[in-house]
């Protein structure tokens, strides 16, 4: 399903600075939507720092992590599910060059592949990716997963999964428990999480049937939390 206001506000997001203010320095939460399957619908995301942690969490009307996609024995044309933050991060900040793409975590579940650092197995558990995104009208949704180009030499994380993408494979606790899906970080890799901005997303992923970019492309916004993509949280850091 397309959507110009998810499309046009990370395309914004990506070149200008975000309309945000102290003001704003919330969680963000969303009415219930009974539109939207209960296990993706947003009531509240949240960044919070703990020490020397970051711990990123959405909370849902249902039971988070209960719906994956169906598997389809092969890789083109298969289906990603994921539990999104879209941040103000830097692409840089996250072990790629700088000024990519808007940078966000995502939990995600595909059943017909693997994506893993150093060639580890992870197709039947949900599990996070930091991903690089950007605008490509070819995606149903306006959105991709920025490809490498062929014979493109980029800067990569440790734990990058050798695909072309700008994708990574961190190896960082994740729980699903009730409504809610938390991601704990070590806020000394990423510090610039302590000053960020963010939102949340559920969303379907597709991989391209032909195996050309864009290879991976946004194919369905599942529900915004802010409604607008505004970013309007801001990361609450406690002792």
């Amino acid at each position: 399903m397309w959507n110009p206001i998810l499309t046009g506000a990370l395309a914004a997001a990506g070149t200008v600075s975000l309309w945000l203010t102290p003001a704003l320095a919330h969680p963000v939460k969303a009415a219930p939507d009974q539109a939207v399957q209960a296990s993706f619908d947003i009531v509240e995301t949240t960044i919070i720092t703990k020490g020397d942690t970051a711990v990123f969490t959405t909370r849902v009307r249902g039971e988070a992590g209960k719906d994956k996609p169906d598997t389809t024995g092969k890789f083109g044309g298969s289906s990603v599910y994921a539990y999104v933050w879209p941040t103000t991060l830097d692409s840089g900040e996250i072990g790629f060059d700088s000024k990519q793409g808007i940078v966000a975590l995502a939990v995600t579940f595909h059943p017909d592949f693997d994506d893993a650092a150093y060639g580890g197995k992870n197709r039947h558990v949900w599990h996070p990716h930091w991903v690089v995104l950007a605008k490509d009208a070819a995606c149903g949704a306006g959105l991709k997963v920025v490809d490498i180009a062929k014979d493109a030499k980029p800067k990569v994380p440790k734990t990058w999964p050798g695909v072309p993408l700008l994708i990574d494979s961190p190896d960082y606790p994740t729980r699903f428990s009730g409504d809610a899906v938390d991601v704990e970080i070590p806020v000394s890799l990423i510090d610039g999480i302590k000053g960020a901005s963010f939102d949340g997303v559920t969303a379907g992923l597709k991989v391209n049937g032909n195996l050309h970019a864009p290879l991976l492309c946004v194919s369905d916004v599942f529900k915004v939390a802010s409604g607008t993509l505004s970013l309007p949280g801001k990361v609450d850091q406690t002792r």
